[in-house]
């Protein structure tokens, strides 16, 4: 008996170590998408739809400041510099003005504290693999629960910059993929790489702010309770639709999976979508109707747990 415990004390131990040097990878991630200067190109993957990007990151005295520009298709083009983003449409000559929001964007995907990823994902180290021409560590994250999503995400063993990431379904399959094709780790960065090919063009266009402000929803009679472990609220704000502060938009996100929940008057809308499920990749889109407005919630999770947030969406007249 004694040999037995010892056995499955050396066992336990060896998998908390095992665990918290997965841990310290994701930290790793973190700090490198936060911290260095990059520039490269990278795909985009769902089904059979595929997107080709360039990025320039860039991190000053400043603050980090960004440039995404699609390279196939119709152009667009995505500025960000701290709180601000401005997405470049030549296609309907606008630019729109947000702020951002707690979302996290490849290859950025990871929150400041790891540690509470830990709580409903299993972390742990895979093998050692080749992305973009750099030797990369290949880490598993597998969900403890049936309400989020697995994830592998491949770092650069050197700098720990993320350069490839999957999303997998209950069956392990990848639904969705980011992949850099070819990245420049720091060096220099000249400041023409963050101007907006279009900025020229786009200064006779129509510039829409989305005014988006601080706000809290129950105040006029909405409440979200979802139960979902480990799901918290990150932002909470009104958008401007039609003139005036009309959209409420609440982002919940478990560290990594983000769910946006949209309510807005029916009225401003020219059509309104089905009522019910619909996907896009990894995306879970549901909407229902609630006295007079629609509700859609959108997220990078499974579609229990999107239906079970729209389904805790409640009204009542303040």
């Amino acid at each position: 008996m004694r040999i037995l415990a010892a056995l499955l004390l050396a066992l336990s131990v060896q998998a908390a170590w095992a665990e918290d040097d997965a841990l310290s990878w994701l930290q790793r991630i973190h700090v490198a998408t936060q911290k260095l200067s990059y520039t490269g190109t990278f795909v985009y993957r769902s089904g059979d739809q595929a997107e080709t990007s360039r990025i320039v990151h860039v991190v000053g005295r400043n603050g980090p400041r960004e440039l995404l520009e699609t390279l196939a298709g119709q152009p667009r083009e995505i500025v960000r510099s701290g709180d601000e983003v401005k997405y470049y449409l030549p296609g309907s000559m606008t630019v729109k003005v947000d702020r951002q929001t707690d979302h996290k964007a490849f290859p950025a995907l990871l929150p400041a504290n790891v540690h509470d990823i830990s709580e409903h994902y299993e972390v742990s180290k895979g093998a050692i693999e080749r992305v973009a021409g750099y030797d990369c560590q290949l880490i598993v994250l597998q969900p403890k629960d049936k309400l989020r999503y697995g994830h592998k995400l491949w770092a650069d063993v050197n700098t720990g910059m993320l350069l490839k990431s999957q999303t997998l379904n209950e069956r392990d399959e990848p639904i969705e993929q980011f992949a850099f094709t070819q990245i420049a780790i720091g060096g220099k960065i000249g400041e023409d790489q963050l101007k907006p090919r279009l900025l020229a063009k786009s200064r006779a266009w129509l510039v829409k702010n989305s005014g988006a402000v601080a706000a809290n929803l129950a105040t006029s009679g909405w409440t979200i309770k979802p139960d979902l472990p480990g799901f918290r609220k990150v932002t909470e704000m009104k958008r401007t639709q039609g003139g005036s502060s009309e959209v409420g938009h609440v982002v919940y996100s478990d560290g990594l999976a983000a769910v946006s929940v949209f309510i807005e008057p029916m009225a401003n809308k020219t059509s309104l979508p089905q009522p019910g499920l619909s996907r896009q990749g990894a995306i879970n889109i549901y909407s229902r109707q609630i006295v007079g407005h629609l509700v859609t919630v959108v997220g990078e999770a499974p579609a229990e747990s999107v239906k079970k947030i729209a389904d805790s969406v409640e009204y009542r007249k303040p």
